[in-house]
């Protein structure tokens, strides 16, 4: 069976050599970005700027206020036109304004960078990083019409080359053998424990629990769609948690970290949440540091102690004021740190990103256990950041759906898309425990996934196993447009649509609904996610649905979105719009076939692709996959279009 994972390992390199090699790749994609974002701001033209998902023009500053935590924000709003991108603006990330050039042909960027609190379908909320910047924002937005976009954000760079740097240069013993076992040529060690019996989970999450107890070094827990991974996680956590005092647990994103947090926490678990509040779910506020530490008994002295240092500040003082000043610093002092001494030794686990493991306020803490959730989608050199603090490892994730986001190609052909559980999958087969029941995909749907991907050893849940929308449909339907030729088109932004395929797309969900019936969809809430791997189409599809009135009843049931928008997400319908048609059987980006494997594992109980199966068919993966879709569902082949009428359009 084909491995959609290439074999570009590694395994001959010594550790010190294959960090080496991730902080060379690190650099190069850090060059890339910068050089990218250089280019777009030296020769971009503002009807190009415009176009890209990392933007939006012209947008309205609102009123600055202040948020909870105290901190300068300003409410940014744009039009939304279906034609655009969706936009790549997420919580956190940076974000700098861009004006139109005097002389119209080039756009600049002001000085600042803001970063983003909040996302809103029409809005965005900034934080203002000091006062400069918002003078710098007043001043342009009283002559110039104003655009953002997402900026390059070199901190993180920075930590993962130190943390590599770190990794290679360690003279600590524990850290050598921890790492020599991850990418080196040490074996992972495992204790005997008595059988741990957890009677509400099944057999694979049990024994899950069971490795990760017992690893010496690390485990693997590789959870593939709608297994219970983050049950599984949960429980492990916990079990620990009865050996352990405290553990770290970490994810590559904050809204990953977040939901496994929200987890602990609902559980009862003390969970610490170190990082930027800007980035944090409101259902993790509370459990911020920032907040815990301003709700600290102690506070109260402390604040007021700064509330009168803040005032001495810039005025005259005698030598018996500068002692009673000297006197305060010294107790606020200490009363930062047994209030922040409190708040750790309190908490249970200490959850932050990978990126964020680096802040000061973790700088001397160390863990018995590490637990790095989504690990599959962490690039290797972030995760050593948090490897450094740890004295074992639990990987939890799938390698085999989405892999972190390299936008180098010479970065990512050089393995630096390679995360650290995939290598550690690989060579270290003993330390991996695969969950197999999977409680989301009706048995037909999982199959050929399974097969594919998981070595056939998945099996569904008796309760998904038949389960469809309707005792008259089926799980499976490939709508084939070999023979209509439609075609494929690119866009300027390099994405592909198909235009004609897009409007199959409404007819086939239309048909789809009217066999059901309109009234049994709206009672079961019956919800739909059309999924393309193209932005493109994805902008195509959600307009031509907009123009139909047919689908006004469904609109909150009916998501549209590409692969990456959707991957954690499930749908009791998907419908797939696979965009490639032409004569040369050239796919593209359907080549990465992870990408497929989280479309197709999106669907509860029926999966339809819309697609040119002669297109598709050159490649294995599809030809069996529409072999598969003959065997258990229904194959469809438009026949062409006719001659001597015309097609009512969509």
């Amino acid at each position: 069976m084909f491995s959609p994972l290439g074999e570009h390992f590694m395994e001959h390199l010594s550790p010190i050599s294959e960090l080496q090699k991730q902080a060379t790749l690190l650099r190069t994609e850090m060059q890339y970005e910068q050089e990218s974002y250089a280019r777009s701001l030296a020769l971009d033209t503002m009807g190009s700027r415009v176009q890209e998902a990392a933007c939006r023009y012209p947008v309205t500053v609102g009123d600055i206020s202040y948020n909870a935590l105290d901190q300068m924000v300003a409410r940014i709003t744009f039009e939304v036109d279906e034609d655009e991108p969706e936009t790549e603006f997420e919580p956190g990330k940076p974000i700098a304004f861009f004006y139109r050039s005097d002389n119209g042909s080039q756009v600049r960027d002001l000085p600042h960078q803001y970063y983003i609190e909040q996302v809103d379908a029409a809005s965005v909320t900034v934080a203002v990083p000091s006062y400069a910047a918002l003078q710098s924002l007043r001043s342009a937005v009283q002559t110039k019409m104003l655009g953002i976009r997402t900026a390059v954000d070199t901190t993180s760079y920075e930590v993962m080359l130190d943390a590599l740097s770190a990794a290679m240069h360690s003279d600590n013993e524990k850290f050598v053998h921890l790492r020599d076992t991850l990418i080196g040529p040490l074996e992972p060690k495992f204790r005997h424990l008595p059988k741990l019996s957890f009677p509400w989970l099944n057999n694979s999450q049990q024994q899950a629990i069971q490795k990760v107890v017992e690893a010496m070094e690390v485990a693997i827990v590789h959870g593939p769609p709608g297994t219970g991974k983050t049950t599984t996680l949960v429980e492990a956590i916990i079990e620990t948690l009865q050996r352990e005092t405290q553990v770290m647990v970490c994810a590559p994103s904050n809204a990953a970290v977040d939901w496994i947090s929200e987890q602990l926490s609902r559980r009862g678990v003390n969970v610490l949440r170190i990082g930027n509040p800007l980035r944090m779910s409101d259902a993790m506020l509370e459990c911020s540091f920032e907040r815990r530490f301003s709700n600290h008994p102690d506070y109260a002295e402390l604040w007021n102690i700064r509330r009168t240092l803040h005032g001495a500040h810039g005025t005259e003082a005698t030598h018996k004021q500068k002692d009673h000043l000297a006197k305060l610093k010294n107790r606020a002092t200490e009363l930062e740190i047994k209030i922040q001494a409190d708040l750790f030794d309190q908490a249970r686990v200490i959850s932050c990103t990978l990126i964020g493991s680096a802040y000061r306020i973790l700088e001397r803490r160390h863990f018995p256990t590490l637990f790095i959730d989504e690990a599959a989608q962490a690039l290797q050199p972030a995760c050593w950041a948090a490897v450094l603090k740890a004295d074992r490892v639990v990987l939890c994730g799938d390698h085999m759906q989405l892999p972190p986001t390299v936008k180098c190609p010479e970065a990512a052909r050089g393995g630096l898309d390679r995360t650290l559980m995939q290598m550690v999958s690989k060579a270290k087969p003993s330390c991996v425990s695969l969950l197999t029941t999977q409680y989301r995909m009706n048995s037909d749907i999982m199959d050929f996934p399974s097969r594919w991907f998981y070595h056939g050893q998945l099996k569904a849940a008796p309760q998904v196993a038949s389960r469809l929308v309707s005792p008259i449909d089926t799980p499976l339907t490939w709508i084939d447009t070999s023979l209509c030729g439609f075609g494929e088109r690119q866009s300027r932004s390099l994405s592909r649509s198909n235009a004609e395929e897009a409007r199959m797309l409404i007819h086939v969900l239309r048909d789809y609904v009217e066999t059901i019936g309109l009234t049994r969809i709206q009672d079961d809430r019956v919800d739909f996610g059309i999924i393309s791997p193209y932005r493109a189409q994805v902008r195509l599809i959600r307009r031509l649905l907009k123009w139909q009135k047919f689908f006004r009843r469904l609109y909150r049931q009916i998501s549209v979105g590409t692969v990456d928008g959707f991957q954690g997400q499930e749908r009791d319908v998907i419908i797939i719009s696979m965009v490639r048609d032409n004569d040369q059987g050239t796919i593209g980006f359907l080549n990465d076939l992870r990408r497929m494997n989280v479309a197709i594992t999106r669907a509860r109980m029926k999966l339809i692709i819309v697609g040119n199966a002669e297109t598709l068919s050159r490649h294995r993966f599809y030809a069996q996959l529409i072999e598969h879709v003959q065997a258990h569902g229904d194959f469809v082949t438009l026949p062409p279009p006719s001659t001597d009428s015309t097609e009512e359009s969509a």
